[in-house]
């Protein structure tokens, strides 16, 4: 056989090698549950923090936020000392995995032992409005600077 017929096959081969090797299914992404959230696309993790968390609701019902918008118990909302206003955070409940996309509105846990507040209707999606407080674990997903 002539060189140039071997490189010809060779070529042939590396063809169908590669071909074998891709996939013609495109695999969608899984979509994040935001409980009809306006969340912005998802960013990487920006950061995690661990800690309790507990719930706040009737007693702030329609005051005012640090953010300067009305509290509402039933939004999927939450408070943080630091973040910035407004932040999106995935809060897991670890002790059933449960999990939400919360987006930080005020300021928030008074208690030094608590690492954020989540609204009423965010505890009762992560189960744990019974026990009040509860081992989790917060990944700051996004957030946005004031606009001046």
């Amino acid at each position: 056989m002539t060189r140039r017929w071997m490189s010809t096959i060779a070529l042939g081969v590396m063809a169908f090698v590669l071909g074998a090797c891709v996939t013609s299914e495109v695999q969608e992404p899984i979509p994040v549950q935001t409980a009809s959230l306006n969340v912005p696309d998802v960013d990487p993790v920006l950061s995690v923090e661990h800690g309790m968390a507990s719930w706040y609701g009737p007693g702030f019902h329609g005051r005012l936020t640090a953010s300067g918008e009305v509290f509402d118990r039933e939004e999927m909302t939450a408070a943080h000392r630091d973040l910035p206003l407004p932040s999106f955070v995935r809060v897991t409940n670890l002790n059933n995995r449960e999990s939400v996309i919360l987006r930080v509105n005020d300021r928030g846990p008074v208690s030094e032992n608590l690492v954020i507040d989540v609204s009423e209707e965010a505890a009762e999606r992560l189960d744990f409005i019974d026990a009040g407080i509860v081992p989790v674990r917060v990944e700051v997903l996004s957030w946005r600077p004031a606009v001046l």
